[in-house]
């Protein structure tokens, strides 16, 4: 969701308290929380972790380039 790992955030962020989420932006925490429940969805289907991590993934990189596009927008009016 953020290109890296919890680690890797705290290690190149050691004099910040919290974590990565503490840190985010309003349209990843948007998207953080669609794919937490879209994870627990795909694990009650029975879908293996590794295919609900290639799914996770397409869907998280297209929710915040809609995100993304939607905010563009409202900036230029």
């Amino acid at each position: 969701m953020f290109g890296i790992t919890a680690k890797q955030w705290r290690d190149e962020n050691p004099d910040l308290k919290g974590n990565i989420r503490d840190y985010a932006g309003i349209n990843e925490l948007i998207c953080l929380s669609n794919m937490e429940n879209l994870n627990a969805v795909f694990i009650d289907e029975n879908i293996p972790q590794k295919d609900r991590l290639i799914k996770l993934n397409r869907i998280a990189i297209h929710q915040m380039s809609i995100l993304q596009d939607v905010e563009t927008r409202k900036l230029l009016k």
